[in-house]
């Protein structure tokens, strides 16, 4: 039982992985302020929300993963879908365009931006 004290992130990971993400969100809650700035924690714990389809509370997770590091383009990816599950298309084109910056030869990014634009 101690390895589920020291490495509270992989019990986390597990829960997900056996599709735990109730028990996983609950779990995440309660680590939260001691992962507050840990960018990779909110983005499991706005995967748990975006998996459990309430894409609104994935976003600020999102945003704060982002506010640490700005390059990751899996967490933008992430928010892009959430933006566009709740029709926000400038935020998911907004989301595009960051992708592509960071990843300019990124063929899904070009795509969406591509058909967001023209709608």
């Amino acid at each position: 039982m101690v390895g589920l004290f020291s490495y509270p992130k992989r019990h986390l990971k597990k829960l997900i992985k056996d599709g735990e993400y109730a028990e996983a969100l609950d779990f995440g809650k309660n680590l939260e302020s001691k992962f507050s700035k840990d960018s990779d924690f909110l983005f499991i714990m706005g995967s748990i929300y975006y998996v459990l389809e309430d894409a609104k509370k994935a976003i600020p997770y999102f945003e704060r993963a982002l506010e640490i590091d700005s390059n990751d383009v899996e967490t933008l990816i992430l928010k892009t879908n959430a933006h566009l599950s709740l029709q926000q298309r400038d935020d998911a084109i907004d989301c595009c365009k960051k992708i592509l910056k960071i990843q300019p030869d990124n063929f899904e990014a070009h795509g969406l931006l591509e058909k967001l634009e023209n709608i």
